[in-house]
């Protein structure tokens, strides 16, 4: 004969009706006390956003996070500085290359940037950030159309910008850790603009 089996601690598993059951008598038992209790949390809030957007006549509010914005505001920058080639006015005389990249262009350049990451669960820093600069072509092209802009003269401006820095990468959850690593990056960097060509002196 066996002997019985007796079960010690554990408890039988709980069915898929019964879980339905339970979530469902949850569910009823929160929107019966929101909306009797006199609490305005969701409905006042969705009531405010639409007297909002029918006042202002724009869409409703949406969250965006700080680093959402942030990338915005550094795609309009980046459009607005370094994404477009001036035009300038004819010059007389040798022409060149007096404009090199700044600090900010080289590093948004960066293919690895410490820009995103969670606090206090992942964060990356750069420190001790040492920029070299080192110019590869001066050339000036001839004279010839360019479209929406007439008769110019491309001046070719290239450099070779090399960055040294400390990459610090440090978590506090999970497992606290700290790790600092001596890092290079090249970057390659265009700064051609174009030069209106000078027409006949007219006496």
């Amino acid at each position: 004969m066996k002997s019985p089996t007796i079960n010690i601690g554990k408890k039988p598993m709980q069915s898929l009706g019964g879980k339905l059951r339970r979530n469902l008598v949850v569910a009823v038992i929160c929107l019966s006390t929101m909306t009797n209790s006199g609490c305005l949390l969701t409905g006042g809030f969705i009531d405010v956003a639409w007297r909002g957007m029918t006042f202002w006549k724009t869409l409703p509010v949406i969250p965006i996070s700080p680093y959402q914005s942030q990338q915005i505001e550094d795609k309009l920058w980046t459009q607005e500085r370094y994404d477009r080639t001036p035009v300038l006015d004819p010059v007389e005389g040798d022409v060149f290359c007096v404009d090199p990249p700044s600090e900010d262009q080289v590093m948004r350049s960066l293919p690895d940037t410490p820009a995103g990451g969670f606090a206090f669960f992942e964060e990356t820093q750069f420190n001790n950030v040492r920029i070299v600069v080192e110019p590869m072509v001066d050339r000036l092209d001839e004279c010839k159309v360019y479209p929406l802009v007439g008769p110019c003269r491309l001046h070719h401006c290239h450099y070779k910008c090399t960055v040294y820095y400390d990459k610090t990468i440090r978590s506090y959850w999970p497992i606290p850790f700290s790790h600092t690593d001596q890092s290079m990056e090249v970057v390659y960097i265009d700064k051609d603009h174009l030069i209106r060509c000078a027409g006949p002196t007219v006496q």
